[in-house]
């Protein structure tokens, strides 16, 4: 069943975007040159003390965030809901609980104004990022693209909007799910990825010979669970008890600054060997959330010198997960002709880039 719209998609000039696949609430306006009206991302806390996202208290805390969020978005613009010509939402993949109610709100919105409706694929949005105008980029296609994150570790080749080849991706831990357990194992708090990161800055990167799992090997695949057990090995000759807040300082920092420069050579050995499989790239783009780590960035950056093509890291901001990128994702399929999406469009965990949408549950179709 779809809502009736009364904008066609070549009229809209305002989209506003609703973000919630894991414990980030965001919400933007663009305009639909890109133009960014307002913005705003509320992330939650509560998960510290466990360690880690508990997914059903992220979607509780989603549908309590999301009516203020909205309300203070428009105010930023200085617009109402009624300005609004076409509401996303993201629709996969992530947690399901925050993607039916981050997806939700958004359909509400576009039932209730009798507006149209975009399901935004999140790993598509993160890809799409950098061509985003305000950026400056001008960014063209093909791009190859290293998508490295919490949740998502692949190589894309980027060859249009909505024609993307999966080059790699991990065949175990994503890089920011073994930043997390990594940092957790040196006593550090959540999330891993920053405090990891700010200790390995008192440390010597190569203070330890840590594996680098798959570097040097055919194709673009990724491994991390090896990794992990060496980091864990070594800190338990330190650390024999399991009682991490009594490290020494010094081999922490080590620890930390060894295995962030592991990390950083095995996606610089897989970037060159995507290169060789798109000799036609013309950037090398790094999106998700350890994209803002520096030591990864200028690792990547150096691959790109070597092929002689333009990196592009997106701002801080934008590589952790943010509804910009979604809206923009959402503009970047309107600008292709695509048609808005129907308004029962299932939310789903998982959603490959080589599906355009996710199916209308049977009980709707």
């Amino acid at each position: 069943m779809s809502a009736p719209v009364t904008h066609s998609p070549t009229s809209a000039r305002l989209l506003l975007a609703i973000e919630t696949s894991c414990d980030d609430t965001a919400c933007a306006i663009l305009t639909y040159d890109g133009t960014i009206l307002a913005e705003g991302v509320l992330s939650q806390t509560d998960h510290a003390i466990l360690g880690g996202v508990v997914p059903e208290i992220a979607a509780r805390a989603h549908l309590d965030a999301l009516p203020a969020l909205v309300a203070e978005v428009l105010k930023k613009a200085s617009l109402t809901l009624a300005d609004i010509d076409i509401f996303a939402g993201t629709t996969g993949p992530g947690l399901i609980g925050g993607l039916i109610v981050g997806s939700s709100y958004a359909k509400g919105l576009a039932m209730a104004l009798n507006r149209p409706f975009m399901a935004a694929n999140h790993i598509e949005a993160h890809i799409l990022t950098p061509r985003l105008p305000s950026l400056g980029a001008a960014l063209h296609f093909p791009y190859l693209t290293m998508l490295v994150s919490g949740g998502h570790c692949q190589c894309v080749s980027v060859e249009q909007t909505g024609r993307y080849v999966r080059l790699g991706g991990t065949i175990d831990d994503a890089a920011g799910e073994a930043f997390d357990k990594v940092a957790k194992m040196l006593g550090l708090g959540w999330p891993g990825g920053p405090a990891l990161e700010k200790l390995a800055t008192e440390g010597r990167d190569d203070a330890y010979a840590l594996p680098r799992p798959l570097k040097g090997r055919e194709g673009c695949d990724f491994s991390f669970s090896g990794l992990k057990t060496a980091v864990s090995r070594l800190i338990d000759t330190q650390d024999p008890t399991g009682t991490r807040d009594a490290l020494p300082r010094q081999f922490a920092a080590d620890v930390a600054a060894s295995f962030q420069r592991a990390v950083a050579d095995v996606m610089a050995d897989r970037a060159e060997h995507a290169l060789a499989l798109s000799p036609n790239a013309t950037a090398l783009v790094v999106a998700g959330g350890v994209a803002a780590n520096k030591t990864l960035r200028q690792a990547l950056e150096q691959v790109a010198a070597n092929h002689g093509i333009t990196f592009f890291a997106p701002p801080l901001r934008l590589c952790t997960d943010n509804a910009v990128m979604v809206a923009w994702a959402a503009l970047e399929r309107l600008h292709a002709g695509e048609t808005p999406d129907d308004i029962d469009t299932a939310a789903r965990p998982r959603w490959p880039l080589s599906e355009r949408t996710p199916a209308i549950p049977e009980q709707f179709s």
